[in-house]
């Protein structure tokens, strides 16, 4: 697959960017250069390979410095009412927001 310039014209218009004629070009053959590359991996077979949870995994033993999924506030009435009262409109304990889509 590759981007054609008017298809890096109509992304740059998406993103709200202006770029010139020859930004366009350069970044045409760099993108391209890139799904090239995408395309390579994509042939390489995978078959067997366990999936590393950091990439340093694969050469060492690497211990992921996460904390413990603990719950250290309680649910009650009185702290639900706490954090409400910073809303500027609430209704049974959940935020008022204004309609933004019709």
């Amino acid at each position: 697959m590759s981007l054609s310039n008017q298809d890096i014209k109509r992304i740059a218009n998406l993103a709200a960017i202006k770029i010139s004629d020859e930004e366009s070009s350069q970044y045409e053959a760099e993108i391209n250069s890139l799904l090239t590359i995408f395309n390579s991996l994509k042939s390489i077979d995978t078959e067997g390979v366990e999936p590393l949870t950091h990439p340093l995994a694969m050469l060492e033993e690497v211990q992921l410095r996460l904390r413990d999924d603990v719950v250290t506030e309680t649910d009650t009435p009185e702290h639900r009412d706490q954090l409400m009262s910073n809303a500027p409109a609430s209704t049974e304990g959940v935020f008022l927001v204004p309609k933004v889509i019709e």
